[in-house]
């Protein structure tokens, strides 16, 4: 696939893809037997998977040791912008290989930045395993191709991280770039590639990572990402040295935050949530959806964050076979043990966590975060949840990743964080 032309200067574009950041994604293959390689790979709603490039094709067989690479390359990408460049950071795009919801090896892709200054801090130089916001549903939206032509918002967040002497592991998520529907917002395999991410960027060679401590950050979609990760840390991967995790705007329980969508200027990503779910479970929308409905999520499935803001303040209700909207059926099964098995704040996190959250969320309702936050506390956990004045979605991002460098750089330090569960009771 290639991009389309993009007017909108990187940080406006940053901004506005926050502000569409909300519930939802797709998944990893069609069905039970397209987990390996593309060939004959549809989406699932049937549309066949256009060209990509060479490095983004998975070998036929994917090995079983998550975190392994498969395969990597110099990345093309300046962060000029950002006033980081080849000159003072390493970029290196990989493939490497985890685990879909069911324990099937798969392989994704990604980004792994590396300050060649001198690590000057406490210890082995860290490694941020930095999960993306929402970057859209086409293979072409894959944050690593998106660095390549300069235009990935991220980059924005990161940046502060790298300045700060981290190595930063941005992973692409299941399906986006590789073979396969994304998987966005389906919980548990986010939280997986995310701390495969951070496996793959500690063995790559001369890098000088491979006994680093790791951090996990991300915010929105990243948010969930990061949280689910959290949560699966000690199960998943308890080889890994996670001193903290930073989870902002957390998309926790998707039911809410899909009727806080339904009719909105951020109705697309209902449609995100929907492809999801489908994928992940494998499960037929052509039932639940009139004609308007199929041509709708089509459309919406080959969209990046900025492109689905056209179908902006449609009601789902006339997109539906029966005339109900989208999110009458998250009460009905198969959609609501769906649900249920993605909701975040059921499993006690291992290292401390901090969870933002704006008091203004338009996308992700506030009460949504802090319920989470709520529930991690009463099961132990060591949480500090910080509510953010700044209106929005938007507003509570810059905040986000300003607490994220003084929450690393204290643990990192042997640091101990601080709980407020106290507040939350």
């Amino acid at each position: 696939m290639r991009h389309s032309t993009r007017t909108q200067p990187a940080l406006a574009a940053g901004l506005a893809a926050l502000g569409l950041v909300a519930v939802s994604g797709a998944a990893a293959h069609a069905g039970v037997a397209d987990v390996e390689g593309t060939a004959g790979a549809q989406s699932i709603l049937g549309q066949p998977e256009a060209p990509r490039p060479a490095f983004y094709e998975p070998p036929a067989d994917i090995s079983g040791t998550p975190g392994q690479i498969i395969r990597s390359a110099d990345a093309p990408l300046l962060l000029d912008p950002l006033k980081l460049s080849a000159s003072t950071v390493s970029a290196t795009r990989v493939m490497y290989s985890s685990t879909d919801r069911l324990g099937r090896p798969i392989a994704v892709t990604g980004t792994i930045f590396v300050p060649k200054t001198a690590w000057t801090g406490p210890g082995k130089r860290p490694v941020i395993s930095y999960a993306p916001g929402t970057q859209g549903m086409a293979d072409r939206c894959a944050p690593s191709r998106q660095m390549a032509e300069g235009f990935e918002y991220e980059g924005i967040f990161a940046a502060g991280l790298i300045a700060a002497g981290y190595a930063v592991a941005m992973t692409d998520y299941q399906g986006l770039g590789t073979d396969g529907s994304h998987t966005y917002m389906n919980r548990e395999v986010q939280g997986r590639v995310v701390l495969d991410m951070a496996r793959a960027a500690k063995s790559v060679p001369g890098a000088g990572l491979s006994d680093s401590p790791v951090g996990i950050t991300g915010y929105s979609q990243g948010g969930g990402a990061a949280a689910s990760a959290a949560e699966l840390t000690s199960t998943y991967a308890p080889d890994l040295n996670v001193k903290g995790v930073v989870a902002g705007a957390v998309p926790a329980d998707l039911g809410p935050v899909g009727a806080n969508l339904d009719g909105s200027f951020f109705v697309g990503f209902l449609g995100y949530a929907l492809i999801g779910l489908a994928a992940g479970y494998d499960i037929d929308m052509a039932p639940y959806l009139n004609e308007a409905g199929a041509t709708t999520l089509k459309g919406i499935e080959n969209t990046c964050v900025l492109e689905v803001t056209k179908y902006a303040g449609t009601k789902s209700s006339t997109l539906t076979a029966d005339g109900r909207p989208l999110t009458a059926y998250f009460d009905e099964e198969p959609f609501k043990s769906v649900l249920a098995d993605n909701k975040i704040g059921n499993r006690k996190p291992a290292p401390p966590v901090l969870v933002t959250h704006s008091l203004a969320d338009d996308v992700i309702p506030y009460s949504v975060g802090r319920a989470m936050a709520k529930s991690w506390c009463e099961k132990g956990a060591n949480v500090r949840f910080r509510p953010i004045l700044a209106p929005t979605h938007i507003g509570g991002a810059l905040p986000t990743s300003t607490d994220a460098l003084l929450f690393f750089k204290a643990r990192f330090a042997g640091v101990k964080q601080l709980s407020n569960c106290w507040a939350l009771s």
